[in-house]
C-alpha cells in the first residue's frame, strides 16, 4: 500500500513538473509539418514523447529532432572520398513484412507484434488489418507512412492504402498513392538500392493486373525483377504472373505458374500462398475441373481461417466459379457473410477504377450469386452443371439466369461475357 501510495505521487510529481505541447504547436514550434512530427514520435526520434489515446504528447522543452540526411551530407563532405549514401537511414527494410512473414496459422498477431522495428510492426499493422478485413483502420495505419523518407516503407504504405481505400470507395486517393508509386519509380536513379526499384516495378504489376487494367511497360521486366524481391514478395509476384496468364486465357500455363512457385518456395509464407492457391481455383474452375479446385480452395481455407485473413476471398469471389457458395457457406455462414460484405465494397470500388479505364461494362447490378451462376454460364457450364456444382436446383438456376439476362438486358447466353470478369 505504501509502495503504491509512493509511486502515484511521484507519479503526480512528474506530471504536475512536466510541461507538454500537442503534435502541431510542436510543428508551428519547429515549423516542419505535423505529419512529419507524427513519423518521428512513431520512429522514438522525440525524447520523451508519449502517446495518449490516439494523440501525442511532446515534452514542452523537447528539441528538434535532426534530418539524418542532412547529417549524412555533412559527414560525407568532411571525408576525402565520400561514398553514395542511400536516400534513408534504413534503406534495407523489407517491404510488406507481413506478406513476406513466415509465420503458423494462428499466430499472424503474434508474428506482428513481434517486429522489432516499430516502423515495420506499423506497417505489418496495416496488412494485417488490410488482409482480414479491416479497410478503416489499415487506411488509418498505412497514412502515416505516404510521405516517409524510407521508401521501403513509403511503398509498402502506398500499395496497403490504395487497396483500402478501393474497399472504402475513396478512388481518388487510391489512385493518388498508385500515382505515387509510379512517380517513385520515374524518378529513380544510380543511388536507389535495385530491391526497392524491383519492389515498386512489384507494386505497379500488382495493381495493373488485380484492377485488370492495361500493364504498363515497365511491368516487362518483372521476371528479371523476380531475383531481388525478398521470399514473400517474390511468391506474390509469381502469383502476379498466374493471375495475368489466367486473365490471357492461358490457364494450363497459370497453373504451371503455381505449382512450380510452391514446389520452389523454401519456406511457406501464408499470404501469398493464399493468394496462389485462389488462382488455381480460378484456373482449374475455367478448365471445368470444380474437384481440383476445391482441393485449393480448401488449402486456401485452412491457411486463412486461424488468423481471420479473409480479405482475398472477398477480392477474388467473382473468379472462384461458385466454389465460395459450394464449400464454405454450408459449414462457414458468418465467414461467409463477411467475404461477401467485403465482395460487394471491393467490387464496387474495382469498378469504377477498371471500367472507365478499359471501356470495359462489367456487370455491377447483379447479387454475388447470379455473379457466380453467371461467370460459369460465361464458362460454358451448362445449368445442370451449376446446379450440380453449388447445390442448387435446377429450376433456381434458370431463374438466376433469366435474371441476370434482365438485368444487363441482353437476351442471348452467349453475351454474358461481355458484362463478366475476364
Amino acid at each position: 500500500m505504501r509502495g503504491n501510495a509512493y509511486n502515484n505521487s511521484k507519479s503526480n510529481l512528474m506530471e504536475e513538473k512536466m510541461e507538454y505541447i500537442t503534435v502541431r504547436e510542436a510543428a508551428e514550434k519547429w515549423k516542419i509539418s505535423v505529419r512529419l512530427i507524427q513519423q518521428y514520435c512513431i520512429d522514438g526520434r522525440i525524447q520523451g514523447a508519449t502517446k495518449f489515446g490516439g494523440a501525442w504528447a511532446i515534452p514542452a522543452d523537447a528539441r528538434k529532432p535532426t534530418d539524418p540526411r542532412r547529417v549524412r551530407r555533412e559527414v560525407g563532405t568532411a571525408q576525402s572520398s565520400p561514398r553514395p549514401v542511400p536516400e534513408t537511414e534504413a534503406a534495407c527494410l523489407t517491404p510488406m513484412p507481413l506478406l513476406n512473414g513466415t509465420f503458423r496459422p494462428g499466430h499472424c498477431q503474434e508474428y506482428v507484434e513481434g517486429i522489432e522495428d516499430p516502423r515495420l510492426r506499423d506497417i505489418a499493422r496495416a496488412e494485417y488489418a488490410y488482409f482480414s478485413g479491416r479497410a478503416e483502420e489499415a487506411v488509418r495505419l498505412a497514412e502515416l507512412y505516404l510521405s516517409h523518407p524510407d521508401l521501403a516503407l513509403r511503398l509498402s504504405a502506398c500499395l496497403i492504402y490504395a487497396y483500402a481505400n478501393l474497399t472504402l470507395g475513396q478512388i481518388h486517393r487510391a489512385r493518388h498513392a498508385l500515382a505515387e508509386v509510379q512517380n517513385m519509380l520515374s524518378t529513380a536513379d544510380e543511388h536507389t538500392p535495385p530491391q526497392l526499384l524491383a519492389s515498386a516495378v512489384f507494386v505497379v504489376a500488382t495493381a495493373a493486373v488485380l484492377l485488370h487494367l492495361p500493364m504498363p511497360e515497365v511491368v516487362d521486366s518483372l521476371q528479371e525483377q523476380l531475383r531481388l524481391l525478398p521470399p514473400g514478395l517474390r511468391m506474390f509476384a509469381l502469383y502476379v504472373q498466374a493471375h495475368h496468364t489466367y486473365l490471357q486465357g492461358d490457364y494450363g500455363k497459370s497453373i504451371g505458374i503455381v505449382e512450380t512457385a510452391f514446389a520452389m518456395q523454401a519456406e511457406a509464407c501464408p499470404i501469398p500462398s493464399i493468394y496462389m492457391h485462389l488462382a488455381a481455383v480460378m484456373d482449374y474452375m475455367s478448365l471445368k475441373q470444380p474437384e481440383q479446385a476445391q482441393a485449393h480452395l480448401l488449402a486456401a481455407w485452412d491457411l486463412a481461417q486461424p488468423d481471420d485473413l479473409i480479405e482475398a476471398f472477398g477480392e477474388h469471389h467473382g473468379l472462384l466459379g461458385g466454389m465460395l457458395e459450394a464449400v464454405l457457406k454450408k459449414d462457414h455462414p458468418e465467414d461467409f457473410r463477411r467475404i461477401i460484405a467485403i465482395t460487394y465494397r471491393f467490387s464496387d470500388g474495382w469498378r469504377k477504377v477498371h471500367n472507365p479505364v478499359t471501356g470495359e461494362d462489367v456487370a455491377d447490378n447483379l447479387t454475388t450469386t447470379e455473379f457466380a451462376t453467371a461467370m460459369l454460364a460465361a464458362r460454358g457450364w451448362t445449368n445442370q452443371e451449376i446446379a450440380d456444382h453449388m447445390g442448387l436446383s435446377l429450376n433456381t438456376v434458370k431463374q438466376y439466369i433469366s435474371t441476370t439476362l434482365q438485368k444487363l438486358n441482353i437476351k442471348q447466353r452467349k453475351d454474358l461475357k461481355r458484362y463478366m470478369l475476364r
